[in-house]
């Protein structure tokens, strides 16, 4: 079979095209800009585009399938030539769907918890040597990419994302997945440039629960309000198994999970963490896994990159990067990283970097999320919000939400990484939440002169 791949050069989609080269299929791309990591991984499958740009002359009538790509736009040429020619085109979801739909689809969902929930079941797996397909939203330690698919496993895990599938797509990812076991983490309100409204981004968990095939399962957080009536209110016919935060507690710096067989020490921390644990176990549970073989697997368990990783440690200092932008997910963040170094300075430093984060009436829903902070500092680049096209945010407006007379706001990387250098810095924590790189932020240069 013949692929062919519009933006190939985005994280999810050379991933998939790395996958299906795996798989035996034939896989050609197209993009108009290709960083690292995808650049150096396609060059060596033989999959880089010899050139950057969009050619329609590859786009030809013995295509079994296009891929089109969320970085791609509805005029893209080569589009255009695939629908002239009437081939098949796929969204990214749609086209992991035709490749799992004689599978068991296993979809974890939620406004945030997804990659980490996800990857704690694919550790589970690789433990026991239980071969499963996945699709998951960060590169995990001990696997090559983010995609693996087989024409023999029984089990796909697939991270199940509700934006937009692609440019001529408008329906959430996760609809596409019709999952016979599903999680919902829980409801926290993103995406406000798709979804305008809380009742409209609700609306959408409420389509993705209905969409379980019959008989199927969802595991879901309980402590999650709104997702719980979501549940309780469907009538779709499906086993319920909720789940909620173990007892746990934390002794100089570890966290002690208890479990049947007493405390165990674990890599991860805080609350969400152990929230997003226990919501890991019932589905590994409901795949085959036992109670103890899951915690005896879960205790190596590190976490996903970019989700509460440790980028640094010396005697005095510890410093965390982290993908939180929601202002649930920043709370969350803040919050566990403190109970767990209780007695050392927090410094959290959160970068505004999405359409939501710096649409000026959304701002006001990250009141209280860096209270725990000790030292809280937002960065946000006026160009940003420029290219955006929003309207603009001053630093008034962000002390006003944040509901902080102390807090500290930078608008320049240079500025902010100097205050970082020169900050006093001892017996310190760290904590820098961003789904972007700060305005282009040295970290690792950052990290040296620390």
């Amino acid at each position: 079979m013949k692929l062919h791949f519009i933006a190939i050069g985005g994280s999810a989609m050379h991933n998939l095209a790395l996958a299906m080269y795996h798989k035996g299929y034939q896989a050609t791309g197209s993009d108009d800009a290709i960083f690292e990591p995808s650049k150096t991984r396609l060059e060596k499958k033989g999959l880089l585009p010899q050139e950057l740009g969009w050619f329609p002359d590859k786009i030809t009538s013995d295509i079994d399938a296009v891929i089109l790509g969320m970085h791609a736009k509805e005029d893209n040429p080569e589009l255009l030539k695939a629908k002239e020619l009437g081939l098949k085109i796929y969204s990214y979801p749609e086209f992991l769907y035709e490749q799992s739909k004689n599978k068991t689809r296993v979809v974890i969902g939620g406004s945030h918890g997804k990659t980490t929930i996800t990857s704690m079941i694919l550790h589970v797996m690789k433990y026991h040597n239980i071969e499963v397909d996945y699709m998951v939203g960060a590169q995990l330690e001990g696997f090559d990419t983010m995609v693996h698919l087989t024409k023999e496993n029984d089990f796909i895990v697939l991270e199940g994302d509700e934006y937009l599938s692609s440019p001529i797509d408008r329906r959430p990812k996760f609809h596409l997945y019709k999952p016979n076991i599903a999680l919902l983490s829980g409801i926290a309100w993103d995406h406000i440039n798709v979804f305008p409204t809380y009742e409209n981004y609700l609306k959408q968990f409420e389509i993705f629960i209905n969409r379980i095939t019959n008989g199927g399962i969802l595991v879901y957080n309980e402590e999650d309000n709104d997702l719980k009536i979501l549940v309780e209110n469907t009538t779709n016919p499906i086993r319920k198994i909720p789940y909620e935060t173990p007892e746990y507690t934390v002794e100089k710096g570890t966290t002690f999970l208890t479990t049947p067989e007493g405390n165990m020490p674990i890599e991860v921390f805080g609350k969400h963490n152990l929230n997003n644990l226990m919501g890991a176990k019932w589905i590994c549970q409901n795949m085959g896994v036992d109670e103890a073989d899951f915690y005896e697997a879960i205790a190596s368990f590190k976490g996903a990159s970019k989700r509460l990783e440790k980028i640094s440690e010396s005697s005095n200092r510890v410093i965390f990067k982290d993908f939180a932008h929601s202002p649930s997910k920043v709370k969350a963040t803040t919050d566990a990283v403190k109970e767990q170094y209780p007695d050392r300075t927090l410094i959290a430093c959160l970068e505004l970097h999405t359409y939501s984060s710096l649409n000026a009436e959304f701002l006001k829903e990250y009141q209280s999320a860096l209270d725990n902070a000790d030292i809280a500092v937002v960065f946000y680049s006026p160009e940003a919000v420029k290219i955006k096209r929003l309207e603009e945010v001053t630093a008034e407006q962000i002390a006003k939400a944040f509901n902080r007379s102390d807090l500290i706001i930078y608008t320049n990387s240079t500025e902010f990484e100097e205050y970082l250098y020169k900050a006093n810095l001892k017996n310190f924590v760290l904590l820098l939440m961003s789904s972007g790189n700060y305005g282009g932020l040295d970290l690792n240069g950052l990290i040296k002169k620390i």
